[in-house]
């Protein structure tokens, strides 16, 4: 790695760190330590687990010294290889270190991560710049959970606390035409990550072929206008629209719209970081759990796409929309258009496809304690794709794979219709 190699890395590592950073200035101290339930964490404890990862994978294994030995179990997630965790339900309870001591513990190691990146030898640096990149898109995930876990928070108050102030900027894209079908010819498709095309995690390996049926796929996402079209009709009742396990879940938990959203007459009120604000029926819907997609798809008469439907419509498209970088923080309503791509592919919300998060044929996690970062995880969950309004630019790639359990709601969670060629 040249100099200017290792000044690039550098850079990239402070500005992904320093993007954090601007996330949280809106948030006071006291915001920073509430959890409001146990699939969310605390905004300081994101902060410290992101750069305890730094520590323990980087800084660590080179001999430098812990800041704060305490620390390694505090901020550990789930890596069990390298120690005990403190409970996840329990992050809350974690008022110290408090938010400035975990500023401190940020810039210390910030400063070891610059200088362990300046004095590496030749001959190490290709894997300390793997660790480092995984470091950072492990950081950029995180970026996206202070958001969606801020937003939970706050919908739990009964005062609205609004993180940012005003109303989101609109894109004026025109009012969402009816959904067309674009179609796609079937065969033996290749999915999944080359080893060449640059920084990928492990889940989305190997590259590998798959067979598929020509299948069609909805031009853009789905609206709050259709929404409400299904909630008219009773589609929260109706339990031939839905997975049986979906409609106990949506009877045992009184489901009736979207998280954060309720229906104020023929208008939707949706909380989102700007507060509390009229959806337009052109806004993707979003908030949505797997159950609720699948059943939105059944009652257009479409299904949900599968992953690798997804992926060879995306092959190849630009990976540009709104993204956290934008400013909105709010998905867009996107306009179909006469192409032949599909809008929205990339940002808007997060979509759920029909497709559970597996492994794929020949799939080895990475040896060692960050082997731990995603196989672990494939079971009983469903892949999105696509990222959302609260994802970081540049983190996104046709082939990333996310992954929640059908039941989420709290990321920002949206729905594209897909259906056979022939339909």
């Amino acid at each position: 790695m040249s100099a200017p190699d290792r000044e690039r890395l550098v850079l990239r590592y402070r500005g992904v760190r320093a993007m954090t950073d601007r996330l949280v200035e809106p948030l006071s101290p006291e915001d920073q330590g509430v959890q409001s339930m146990p699939a969310c964490s605390p905004v300081k404890w994101h902060r410290a687990h992101t750069t305890w990862f730094f520590e323990t994978f980087v800084l660590g294994p080179s001999g430098v010294a812990p800041y704060d030995a305490r620390y390694a179990s505090l901020f550990n997630s789930y890596y069990v290889s390298v120690g005990p965790t403190h409970a996840r339900a329990k992050r809350a309870l974690l008022s110290r270190p408090t938010v400035s001591e975990i500023d401190r513990y940020r810039c210390v190691v910030d400063d070891r991560m610059v200088e362990r990146i300046a004095r590496a030898e030749e001959s190490e640096l290709p894997r300390l710049s793997a660790l480092v990149e995984l470091g950072l898109a492990h950081e950029e995930q995180h970026q996206e959970l202070i958001l969606t876990d801020i937003l939970n928070a706050f919908s739990e108050s009964p005062i609205g606390p609004v993180y940012a102030g005003g109303r989101p900027a609109r894109v004026h894209r025109g009012p969402a035409a009816p959904l067309r079908f674009l179609p796609f010819e079937g065969g033996l498709r290749s999915i999944g990550a080359d080893d060449d095309q640059g920084f990928s995690f492990d889940n989305e390996q190997p590259r590998h072929r798959t067979w598929l049926e020509p299948f069609a796929l909805a031009d853009r996402l789905l609206t709050f206008g259709e929404w409400k079209a299904f909630a008219d009709a009773g589609g929260y009742d109706t339990p031939s629209l839905w997975l049986s396990e979906g409609f106990e879940w949506a009877r045992a938990n009184g489901i009736r719209s979207p998280l954060y959203a309720r229906q104020r007459e023929r208008s939707v009120v949706v909380f989102g970081l700007h507060g509390e604000l009229e959806a337009s029926d052109d806004d993707p819907v979003v908030h949505v759990s797997y159950y609720e997609a699948d059943a939105l798809a059944r009652f257009f008469g479409a299904r949900l796409p599968t992953e690798a439907e997804w992926e060879t419509a995306a092959a190849g498209a630009a990976v540009e929309g709104n993204f956290l970088d934008r400013g909105w923080l709010a998905a867009q309503a996107a306009a179909s258009t006469r192409g032949d791509q599909p809008t929205q592919l990339f940002g808007d919300a997060w979509e759920w496809t029909q497709s559970p998060y597996a492994p794929y044929p020949g799939f080895k996690s990475r040896r060692g304690a960050v082997g731990e970062y995603n196989g672990k995880f494939m079971v009983n969950q469903m892949v999105l794709r696509g990222g959302s309004a609260f994802t970081p630019p540049g983190h996104l790639r046709a082939t990333y794979r996310n992954f929640w359990h059908p039941d989420t709601r709290f990321q920002l969670t949206g729905v594209r219709l897909a259906r056979p060629a022939d339909a």
